[in-house]
């Protein structure tokens, strides 16, 4: 399921009070993958073997704009949410507009929260309302040398 609209993110919502009384335990990352790479991949796998239901929050292309400046997305959230969707790791998509996924966490409170480990732990948004609902907040590790910002470094260069 990819949610993008208050009435999609509302069916997830139930879908994940629906998961919680059968026992099932959501992990839920989140991130713009605008260029979807190995480091990306690592992260989904890593986020996946943290529990049974995988949602990945995406930044719509307006937040991704604020965080990373007018010349990103490269690729248009719709491409980015189905993109992440097909991945055999991930459950569900849900798109935000806002600058971070706060909102999002505190409608969906995830068992498990997953950000790479270039976040410091103190520095992860959501991480107090996770905790609060009694979920822990995992930091994955990076892949070196991996990210979106080198491959365009590269794509220019070439």
């Amino acid at each position: 399921m990819i949610a993008r609209s208050a009435g999609e993110r509302a069916m997830l919502v139930d879908e994940r009070r629906r998961l919680a009384k059968d026992g099932k335990r959501v992990v839920l990352t989140n991130g713009c993958f605008d260029l979807l790479h190995a480091g990306h991949v690592a992260l989904l796998e890593a986020s996946r073997i943290e529990g049974d239901i995988l949602i990945v929050a995406l930044n719509s292309d307006r937040s991704v704009r604020e965080i990373k400046g007018s010349s990103r997305p490269i690729v248009p959230e719709r491409e980015r949410a189905e993109t992440l969707a097909a991945m055999e790791c991930v459950d569900h998509v849900v798109i935000y507009d806002e600058p971070t996924p706060a909102a999002v966490i505190r409608q969906i409170v995830p068992d498990v929260l997953v950000k790479g480990a270039d976040w410091g732990e103190k520095s992860i948004v959501g991480r107090e309302t996770v905790e609060a609902a009694g979920g822990r907040v995992v930091r994955a590790p990076l892949v070196e040398g991996l990210s979106t910002t080198s491959m365009l470094e590269r794509i220019r260069r070439s």
